[in-house]
């Protein structure tokens, strides 16, 4: 296959520029890598579930839709590739007791972090999955952006190590607001959060750049009623409106 390609290629650019032979021959260029890729990514035989780092990764279906590999932060195409997401515990009971519910006698469990990768991607994964840590601690950070310095880290991706610095080399150092730790370029993507240390002390819900395991252990606790907003900044009540209003 890969000899018909690069022969599939010289052919293509010894063709006259838009005729239909050269079309014809870029349609099977086409074919053929699509090909190459379904040999090197078997999907039908890869299984459904894979549990990885606390992460319950499904096999998805859709083959329409493109998503970004959390793990090597390249393009997944649902047409020819095999990926996985973390949905949590869809299906099957949680492997740990989740937390109990305030009103009833029942326990929540968190949907997953929602960490996709491609199939071939799965074995490199060293992110644990953040809903067991809002499952066995819901709390936040409440220091805001706790910094300590490139040093404290090793100069070091605050996740997977990855050599990093403020001079992008090798690796451009990118903080994250809500831990205040750096990340490289692969855990860290600039999404926007809110930083509940900010709106509690501050009162500024002004979205800031978060790391991807942030972001989405953010967006498992926005539900969770763990903030005892009168004992963490009392003030409050006496400036913010809003609050004014309900106290």
């Amino acid at each position: 296959l890969r000899r018909a390609i690069e022969e599939c290629k010289r052919v293509i650019l010894a063709l006259p520029e838009h005729s239909e032979r050269q079309k014809d021959a870029v349609v099977r260029l086409i074919h053929l890598r699509l090909k190459l890729q379904e040999l090197k990514d078997p999907g039908e035989d890869e299984p459904n579930i894979r549990v990885i780092l606390e992460h319950r990764f499904y096999k998805e279906k859709s083959k329409s839709v493109k998503q970004m590999c959390d793990k090597c932060s390249t393009i997944i195409w649902g047409l020819i590739q095999t990926w996985y997401t973390c949905t949590g515990g869809s299906g099957t009971p949680p492997a740990r007791p989740c937390f109990p519910h305030p009103h009833t006698d029942t326990h929540l469990c968190p949907p997953g972090c929602y960490y996709r990768c491609h199939s071939k991607c799965l074995p490199l994964v060293s992110r644990p999955c953040v809903r067991a840590q809002v499952s066995h601690q819901a709390e936040y950070q409440l220091s805001i952006c706790p910094e300590s310095g490139l040093d404290s880290q090793d100069y070091r991706c605050a996740e997977c190590r990855a050599p990093i610095s403020l001079r992008g080399v090798p690796s451009e150092a990118r903080q994250c607001d809500y831990t205040g730790l750096y990340y490289c370029s692969s855990c860290h993507w600039n999404d926007l959060a809110v930083v509940p240390a900010r709106a509690i002390h501050n009162w500024d819900f002004e979205p800031r750049k978060v790391s991807r395991c942030s972001m989405r252990y953010l967006a498992l606790m926005v539900s969770r009623p763990v903030l005892k907003l009168r004992e963490i900044n009392p003030l409050l009540f006496n400036y913010v409106e809003e609050l004014v209003e309900i106290r």
